[in-house]
């Protein structure tokens, strides 16, 4: 059996691990995009930061590990894919062949239109070859602008303060990341960063980007409320799409990213998806994109295990994400938003940057809100999973949200 995968992030590696061990005849390529180890990019931050040098993102340390478990690593990227002859053509033009196709090519940042983005001094913060350019530029003290304060864009701002640059943030929606946080919670992460000596800049435009003139590199960023900013620096978050183009004309069904049913495989027999790339099962019953490491694991442990022949079926993932915003740490669960026929209540204290937010579907959590609260978060995670019913428990934490531990506690062990 020839297993092929396309992509060698956290998805791409465990998926070839466990064909390996599933299928210890089997041959597994792993085929990656860029002239690295396969790595994590959630690994960046740290190495921006310091903490961690370049092989630390690497996502196995030993040396010849891919060797030793006879996964075949190279290079490369598809250009294109044909199930009829089960080959995949590869830019460059050579081809390769496959029995099982995973796709875990991820996502790509977005360019907007913005006129002069494609200067020197503007970068995304993506790959470690970004990262590379970004430490040449970010020094302390240095005029940076990070365009974009999402779940990705505040990642990176966090690396970007500690490095002690002077950042402003322009956001052009409202409030801080607002995928992940209500109009109080991102209204208390930005004020938490502009106490922290953070420009935050939201519901403003970066319209074009210009040389000064006064210093190599430098750059005027003009904003749709007139006013402009000089930086050295500019980093581009505005947010990322899937990588499926190589796919046009073979009869996969995508949508924002490939639709797979619970055991990986895409509307293709014999072609699996996982990862940021895939549009998988939700546990609130519908079929998502959730690009965290933790869904993109398990996605690629259930899509190699059917890809060996191994029934193996995914209950769904959980829209959920963590953050650390300049030592601020938030979290978002699930339908936070709050569901029809539900409930949300709330908690929050301003002074102290802590807030609260819960949304029930009867006397179930099905969403959740969380803002300077990190002993709440496994708890939390773990009763919306669970589809735990609270009981009597839904009316406490009405009247106060912070006590999850003690419903927690109650409903599961009396």
């Amino acid at each position: 059996m020839q297993y092929v995968i396309l992509g060698a992030g956290p998805s791409g590696v465990v998926a070839a691990e466990t064909l390996r061990k599933t299928d210890p005849d089997g041959d597994v390529l792993l085929i990656g995009g860029e002239p690295e180890p396969p790595y994590s990019r959630m690994a960046i931050p740290y190495y921006l930061t310091g903490g961690i040098e370049e092989s630390g993102t690497y996502l196995r340390k030993t040396d010849g590990h891919y060797d030793a478990l006879g996964i075949t690593y190279q290079q490369g990227r598809a250009e294109k894919v044909t199930p009829k002859k089960g080959t995949i053509t590869l830019e460059g033009g050579d081809t390769v062949s496959y029995d099982k196709l995973l796709v875990a090519t991820g996502s790509t940042p977005l360019k907007p239109p913005i006129k002069g983005l494609d200067q020197p001094g503007v970068h995304h913060c993506w790959t470690l070859e970004d990262a590379r350019n970004i430490l040449k530029l970010a020094d302390k003290g240095s005029d940076v602008v990070l365009m974009g304060a999402g779940f990705i864009g505040c990642i990176i701002l966090e690396s970007l303060f500690e490095r002690g640059v002077n950042l402003t943030v322009v956001e052009a929606q409202d409030r801080m990341v607002p995928r992940m946080m209500n109009q109080t919670a991102g209204g208390l992460i930005k004020k938490w960063c502009e106490d922290k000596g953070i420009t935050v800049l939201t519901s403003t435009k970066v319209t074009e980007l210009e040389p000064t003139g006064e210093q190599p590199d430098s750059l005027k960023v003009d904003l749709d409320n007139g006013k402009s900013i000089n930086a050295h620096l500019v980093v581009v978050a505005t947010g990322v799409q899937s990588n499926t183009g190589f796919l046009k004309g073979s009869g996969v069904k995508i949508e924002d990213g490939i639709i797979v049913d619970n055991r990986m495989q895409s509307s293709v027999d014999g072609i699996y998806a996982a990862g940021d790339v895939a549009q998988g099962p939700d546990i609130a019953g519908g079929w998502m994109v959730h690009a965290v490491q933790p869904t993109a694991v398990d996605h690629a442990r259930i899509a190699a295990l059917n890809m060996a022949g191994r029934e193996a079926r995914y209950k769904g993932s959980l829209n959920m994400n963590v953050l650390d915003t300049a030592g601020l740490v938030s979290s978002s669960f699930g339908q936070w938003q709050g569901v029809d026929g539900g409930t949300t209540v709330e908690a929050v204290d301003a002074d102290t940057y802590r807030y609260m937010s819960l949304s029930f579907d009867g006397d179930r959590l099905v969403g959740a809100l969380s803002l300077g609260h990190t002993d709440h978060i496994g708890v939390i995670r773990g009763i919306i999973q669970s589809g735990l019913a609270l009981g009597d428990w839904k009316d406490r934490l009405a009247e106060d949200p912070t006590r999850v531990m003690e419903a927690y506690l109650a409903c599961t062990q009396g």
